[in-house]
């Protein structure tokens, strides 16, 4: 939900980029290292970030647990998501 977001308003990365310099003021310094992966996934641009945004990999998701991508979306559309992603899944 959130590479489509971004592939239809390729300013979002911007805004990714704000909210990991926010973070970096606020985070342990144990999240750094999630933090510089990030930055050099956005510093190479959509393509190369999203890919990684939804690899299936024991890389990718430990990144999404301090995704800057997470924070794009609005309130309704994360509830949305949750929503859906939770009945998809209640039957497994």
């Amino acid at each position: 939900m959130i590479a489509a977001k971004v592939r239809s308003d390729l300013a979002l990365l911007g805004k990714a980029k704000q909210i990991l310099l926010r973070w970096r003021s606020t985070v342990s310094p144990r999240t750094f290292v999630y933090l510089d992966e990030w930055q050099h996934l956005l510093d190479q641009g959509p393509d190369v970030c999203l890919a990684v945004a939804v690899e299936d990999s024991e890389r990718a998701a430990a990144l999404r647990q301090a995704s800057p991508l997470a924070c794009l979306l609005t309130p309704k559309e994360r509830f949305e998501f949750l929503k859906s992603w939770g009945g998809a899944h209640a039957s497994q």
